[in-house]
């Protein structure tokens, strides 16, 4: 027998040992619920942990840490497993997955502007409790991301380039602890983990709920604008061009969309490659007129542009719905130059044989790139575009030309990177330590060994504690 396999065997034994303490929370390998359990929303990821808890509250959440530590388990919050490929690869032989989507009340008070929603939330629940009130969060670009794990990690929306990161609009966030421990970290409690928190993803502890600020904006003029493939190079250029000069009010992306033949894609873009910038402006309609002249000078066959319901703005990006296989790279640009746009047209613009579902920039600047008074961990993010690229994995052969196909975008920019990551983006290994300034990464890494001294927790990019080899997985 070799090393491999008794650690393996020690582990199903402390996973076992779990369902003594937690009940029907815990699925085991072998249960008749694991299997669907264990299934992250990228389905691409094969994530087989020792465990798979799904509690339903509070008091089950502190059951199932308790219990995993007294078992010598390591626990894995997740909501919904976007992005849980860099959390496969640090392995999960000794590790509970602890999914908190039955965890997904909303409640929304329209006189303070602010929300509050339990661990598991999606943001379609927040936007539509939001939008009942006229109010609006600073939500991504997809309606079944997770808030926890996108707000933890940052957070780029519509509203962006006005009114900074998402995570630097939370108020509090509530939380269990490796003891065992309810906590609540905001300004006046814990507020050395919650600055960790803002920014500083899911290595701290497993969020129960969050608060955040709403905004008062009941409409926005959003839309896209779509090209043929055939424009890709015009359209880029002008578009390049624009957001060196584009007010904060505004917040864009560009994207080359191959799209499959499928029913639910409008018949105007149904197989077709084609070129999209698609955002929002927050001014009035006569102001994002103006601004949107110069990409209108192109000429786009379809503009949907016009002052619509914020909460329509989850689903703008079209982005897919539901458990989804997919393999993807990201990395930030400092800029885009000439040389730049040839570099990124090679790989997806016309006549290029990629098999990438989307090549997409997402616009930085404005307030994301000014310190967040007294933000988190992360306070800004530096650069002028996040590239990202990302194709469906149906099928091995699939997923591994994809990823080479998203790696090939990524490195044809490299000469423009900033050498930093968006690490909500980043679904593959990625140095975490990329993800933020050294003073800010020496910081995380201290709060993470103050509230989780033995490496209780894994998250996604892993934040390691200041004395390492306390454990060997950590």
């Amino acid at each position: 027998m070799t090393i491999e396999t008794i650690d393996t065997t020690l582990s199903d034994l402390r996973a076992a040992s779990l369902r003594g303490a937690c009940g029907s929370t815990i699925h085991l390998p072998g249960d008749a619920a694991y299997d669907a359990a264990r299934v992250p929303w990228n389905v691409a990821i094969d994530q087989r942990p020792a465990a798979v808890a799904v509690p339903r509250d509070v008091a089950e959440v502190q059951r199932v840490v308790r219990a995993a530590v007294a078992a010598d388990l390591r626990i894995a919050p997740q909501s919904t497993g976007h992005n849980a490929g860099p959390l496969v690869a640090q392995g999960l032989d000794d590790v509970v997955v602890l999914r908190t989507s039955a965890m997904t009340d909303v409640q929304v008070d329209p006189v303070r502007r602010v929300a509050r929603v339990e661990g598991g939330a999606l943001w379609v629940h927040a936007t539509e409790a939001a939008g009942d009130h006229g109010l609006a969060a600073l939500h991504g670009s997809s309606p079944d991301v997770g808030i926890a794990g996108y707000s933890l990690g940052g957070g780029i929306g519509w509203y962006a380039r006005k009114l900074g990161l998402a995570t630097n609009s939370l108020l509090a966030v509530e939380l269990v602890t490796a003891d065992g421990e309810h906590v609540r970290a905001d300004d006046t409690r814990n507020r050395e983990l919650f600055w960790a928190l803002r920014g500083g993803g899911g290595s701290f502890g497993v969020v129960t709920a969050l608060e955040f600020r709403l905004y008062d904006i009941p409409t926005a003029h959003a839309g896209m604008l779509v090209w043929d493939l055939a424009l890709a190079e015009p359209v880029l250029r002008r578009w390049v061009d624009w957001t060196a000069g584009a007010p904060d009010e505004v917040t864009t992306s560009f994207r080359v969309l191959n799209l499959p033949p499928l029913p639910d894609i409008p018949a105007p873009l149904r197989g077709r490659s084609v070129v999209v910038v698609d955002g929002a402006v927050l001014d009035t309609d006569s102001r994002a007129e103006e601004v949107l002249a110069d990409l209108r000078s192109v000429t786009p066959e379809i503009d949907t542009f016009a002052r619509v319901p914020a909460r329509s703005l989850v689903r703008l990006h079209m982005d897919p719905e539901g458990p989804t296989p997919t393999v993807s790279d990201s990395t930030v640009l400092t800029e885009l130059p000439d040389d730049g746009i040839e570099a990124f047209l090679s790989e997806v613009g016309p006549g290029s044989s990629s098999s990438l579902l989307l090549a997409e920039l997402r616009q930085l600047g404005g307030a994301l790139g000014r310190d967040h008074e007294g933000g988190g961990a992360l306070k800004r993010l530096d650069g002028a575009f996040v590239a990202f690229g990302a194709a469906i994995a149906a099928g091995p052969e699939l997923a591994a030309q994809g990823q080479h196909d998203a790696h090939r975008l990524t490195k044809v920019l490299s000469p423009w990177r900033n050498g930093r990551s968006y690490l909500n983006f980043a679904e593959t290994v990625v140095d975490p330590r990329s993800g933020y300034d050294e003073r800010a990464w020496l910081q995380l890494k201290g709060i993470r060994s103050a509230v989780d001294p033995h490496g209780t927790f894994v998250g996604n990019h892993r934040i390691p504690r200041l004395v390492e080899n306390l454990r060997v997985t950590d």
